[in-house]
């Protein structure tokens, strides 16, 4: 799957590079690995002719997992890159700002996956399932390559003492 493997080489390149980033990578990891149990049980059918699909609490689990995710990188990781740059003095950059901004553009779409999915029930025939989960893989791949573009940037700004 493209994603892990994305996700690897963002491991290898930047983790151990700060805790801010080990904590993030560390939760897009668990974000990575509950979507991939879900797109595993993605509507099929079965050896006996049954279509299978992801129970409710499968899709709800994800959901949580998914709106976590979205939350802690708004919230737990901005503050987090925030107080190390308040401490060493950085200041945030327009690339910086740009950056987190197209990060924001993708929030929308993931929160509509989970007001659809997280209250499903067994009468449910998840007609979409299969499109909407592929979709929301390509939007998570988008998130993931412009939030690999931010932690370059703290990466940078971490790296170099202010007035350098």
């Amino acid at each position: 799957m493209v994603m892990l493997k994305k996700f690897k080489q963002t491991q290898e390149q930047w983790g151990g590079s700060s805790e801010v980033i080990d904590h993030w990578l560390e939760t897009r990891q668990s974000l990575i690995v509950e979507y991939c149990k879900l797109a595993a049980l993605q509507p099929c059918i079965n050896k006996t002719n049954v279509l299978e699909l992801p129970t409710p609490d499968e899709l709800q689990h994800f959901c949580q997992e998914l709106v976590d995710y979205i939350s802690e990188g708004h919230f737990k990781v901005y503050d987090m890159v925030m107080n190390k740059w308040r401490a060493t003095g950085f200041e945030i950059t327009q690339e910086i700002h740009d950056t987190y901004a197209r990060i924001v553009l993708t929030t929308d779409p993931l929160l509509n996956f989970t007001d659809q999915y997280a209250s499903v029930d067994e009468e449910d025939t998840l007609d979409r399932f299969d499109k909407d989960l592929s979709r929301l893989g390509e939007i998570l791949e988008m998130r993931f390559e412009v939030e690999d573009q931010l932690i370059q940037l703290i990466a940078d700004s971490l790296s170099v003492p202010p007035g350098a």
